[in-house]
């Protein structure tokens, strides 16, 4: 049975002026940076596009492609930013997640009244903030911030396997893979990896 379709406007209808969707990708894998989206919708968006986006976990690899090169012409503002492993290292996996989305938020060429933040946390910004438990399931924007992060994490980590081969990057996205550990054992860890997240970087 489908699940029925729960993601609408109804918390950005709820907010007052320009508004913006906001989450992160990233948090769980043992190696690459965690990155954020930040995006503000037309307010024309097009119908056909909007039944589209959802939460990008749902989505194939090929639907968030599409739907992200259809974002991108379609009048929504959106900017991404990333904290990188040292900042991970240095801060924790939380810490260094609000500051990737303060990041993508602060990068907007226009920016918004309100910001809908996907968790239970929101990062530290200038403007009014509300965090949305499962928001990328519930909040257009996040859903749509939720895609962007992740087709552009994905792509990110391609590009490091090409450079870093072996670990399978470009299929796992730096996740925990019975593969991924096997070649951390045989290979040795990488300056991408995330010293310290699992037994295998411990130490």
């Amino acid at each position: 049975m489908t699940t029925p379709r729960r993601i609408s406007l109804a918390y950005e209808q709820a907010c007052a002026g320009r508004v913006a969707g906001v989450d992160e990708v990233g948090r769980g894998p043992l190696a690459g940076p965690v990155l954020a989206a930040a995006i503000i919708l037309p307010a024309a968006l097009d119908p056909a596009l909007a039944n589209r986006i959802d939460d990008s976990k749902r989505l194939s690899e090929a639907e968030r492609i599409a739907i992200t090169d259809l974002l991108r012409g379609s009048g929504a503002i959106w900017a991404v930013a990333s904290a990188s492993v040292a900042e991970i290292a240095a801060l924790n996996i939380l810490q260094a997640s609000l500051l990737a989305m303060r990041r993508a938020v602060l990068r907007l060429a226009i920016m918004p009244d309100y910001v809908l933040v996907d968790g239970h946390r929101t990062p530290d910004l200038p403007m009014a903030c509300r965090a949305v438990i499962g928001g990328d399931g519930l909040s257009l924007s996040i859903a749509a911030a939720s895609i962007i992060a992740k087709t552009h994490r994905d792509r990110l980590m391609q590009r490091l396997d090409a450079r870093y081969p072996g670990y399978g990057w470009a299929r796992n996205a730096g996740y925990g893979t019975a593969q991924h550990r096997a070649a951390i054992k045989s290979l040795g860890p990488t300056p991408h990896h995330r010293r310290g997240f699992g037994p295998l970087l411990s130490g």
